[in-house]
């Protein structure tokens, strides 16, 4: 027998027309239905009109948030040489070469929320796949987290970089701040989120694209949003 929702939850659901919302009034909805007592994460979902079956069709990129997420995210860094002291300055909390290779292999060692690789090191790193491929942690050219710019690469982390990805159902999960930002900041951060995920739409794709976005956080109620003027900012 399924559990009923809690007043709190019910209150919330109630709070929110079944219609879609402009962004800049769906966020200060979510704002004003909170109801946890931590600071909730605030994420968008995207259904795509792509079969994530098709490699033509994938949709992938990363996108740095204007505003960030609202804490430093971890960085390691597998490098060696010149470019470990390169890592450090730009501030990675963790630099190392082979002996990090072993540490996670060791002890399946996953306490950081980026790993960055120089190309030399990724014949190493790729014996990595089973620890850091679940988890969305594996080094990727595409992505901007393998290469010779270490520096470059640590300061786009720490300065709110994300990834977005369609997974095996044409959805796309991208956390975009905390309910305690302003309602301008995270308004901000959610169209950059989408004005990058409606770029990357992938030639293959035929038919409607963008099919339904919603904006949730961590314990509240899914927001359906109105996205046509998105839509028309990022074709402008």
């Amino acid at each position: 027998m399924a559990r009923k929702a809690g007043k709190n939850v019910q209150k919330a659901r109630a709070a929110v027309e079944q219609r879609p919302y402009p962004l800049d009034e769906a966020v200060p909805l979510l704002q004003k239905v909170k109801y946890a007592k931590f600071d909730e994460t605030v994420d968008l979902t995207m259904r795509l009109g792509v079969d994530p079956k098709h490699a033509d069709q994938m949709v992938r990129g990363t996108v740095v948030l204007p505003h960030g997420l609202g804490k430093s995210k971890k960085v390691l860094v597998i490098a060696t040489g010149e470019k470990v002291r390169e890592a450090e300055a730009a501030g990675a909390d963790f630099v190392g070469g082979e002996e990090m290779v072993e540490k996670i292999q060791k002890e399946n060692w996953t306490d950081y929320d980026a790993v960055i690789s120089t190309p030399d090191m990724m014949r190493s790193v790729g014996r990595l796949g089973k620890v850091l491929g679940p988890r969305g942690l594996m080094p990727n050219p595409k992505t901007g987290t393998v290469t010779t710019d270490i520096a470059r690469a640590v300061q786009e982390v720490k300065a709110g970089k994300v990834e977005f990805r369609t997974d095996k159902t044409a959805l796309v999960h991208v956390p975009v701040g905390k309910i305690s930002f302003t309602a301008d900041k995270l308004i901000d951060n959610a169209t950059t989120v989408l004005t990058s995920v409606i770029k990357a739409k992938p030639a293959a794709a035929k038919g409607k694209y963008l099919k339904g976005v919603y904006l949730s956080s961590t314990m509240g109620p899914g927001i359906a949003i109105d996205t046509a003027a998105v839509e028309a900012a990022a074709k402008g």
